[in-house]
């Protein structure tokens, strides 16, 4: 288990080592041509030093025709999320709408919101909460409040801003495709009153009709299933091969895993869940009726 920017990092690098050797260019090489020393450029590929949007720029145009749009994209995006304070801090992760918050939000969940805007695929599983793709903007400050609670009215208030400008990702040219199973706890905790819950379950049912997002209900009938030892979320990435993470969140830190065996491990505890989970119609139409009911 590590946190997300040195996975990140040593990520980038492993894909930047592996353009550079279908140029068949040596790091001396690439080094020469653009400017830089050897060593930087080995730095970069073990992924033991941060690096520059920029450099990362001169890397690619250095590899030419090998590297894709779609590819050249991503790297820049995951180069943004592997950039730590040695590497420039926020000058190395770009101009993501997300550092317009930097004074109120750890690096942590800059990082989960580099991941998640970088991801072709999100898969979760939530056992207390609307995941935050899906909340209602009051929805979003009732749990804010909760769990952090005593913060100022303006923070709350930013904080929410940050949530809902995240959703951006549903409705993206590509969309993120999310799938997310949903214990019934989720649906009838009373989080922020019955008008709240009313209209976070409306909500609810109207997002599960996008045709990328995938919803189902864990009912209680279930019983004991393998998301009881906590929520988690897997990200995928496109074109890029060995590259899905797992995020777990605990109260004071996220970790991330990238393990092949973390990978495979909470995959099939995934598609163990959904199997038990109500089809997406069915699930849909118990929201329905809870937010009748609320």
């Amino acid at each position: 288990m590590q946190h997300g920017p040195a996975v990140r990092r040593r990520k980038l690098g492993e894909e930047l080592r592996a353009l550079r050797d279908r140029t068949g260019l040596t790091s001396g090489e690439v080094a020469r041509i653009v400017g830089w020393h050897q060593s930087k450029v080995s730095r970069i590929e073990t992924g033991r030093s941060g690096v520059k949007t920029q450099d990362i720029r001169l890397l690619l145009d250095a590899y030419g025709d090998v590297v894709g749009p779609q590819q050249r994209a991503l790297l820049e995006a995951l180069g943004a999320s592997a950039a730590g304070p040695a590497a420039g801090g926020d000058e190395a992760r770009g101009r993501q709408w997300w550092h317009d918050y930097r004074g109120l939000l750890p690096q942590e969940y800059r990082d989960f919101i580099s991941l998640e805007a970088g991801a072709r695929s999100a898969r979760t599983v939530e056992l207390s909460v609307v995941p935050g793709l899906l909340q209602t903007a009051d929805y979003a400050r009732a749990v804010t409040r909760a769990a952090l609670g005593g913060l100022p009215e303006p923070k709350v208030d930013a904080l929410v801003d940050v949530r809902l400008a995240r959703q951006a990702v549903l409705r993206a040219d590509p969309p993120l495709e999310l799938s997310a199973v949903l214990d019934e706890a989720v649906l009838r905790r009373q989080i922020g009153g019955p008008g709240v819950m009313r209209e976070q379950l409306r909500h609810l049912a109207e997002v599960a009709r996008l045709p990328q997002v995938h919803l189902q209900v864990l009912p209680f009938t279930v019983g004991g299933h393998l998301g009881l030892t906590g929520p988690f979320v897997i990200f995928s990435f496109p074109n890029i091969a060995d590259l899905d993470v797992v995020v777990l969140d605990h109260l004071t830190s996220s970790l991330y895993l990238e393990r092949k065996e973390d990978l495979e491990a909470y995959s099939a505890a995934f598609r163990a869940i959904q199997a038990h989970a109500l089809p997406p119609r069915d699930s849909s139409d118990l929201i329905s009726s809870l937010a009748d009911d609320a």
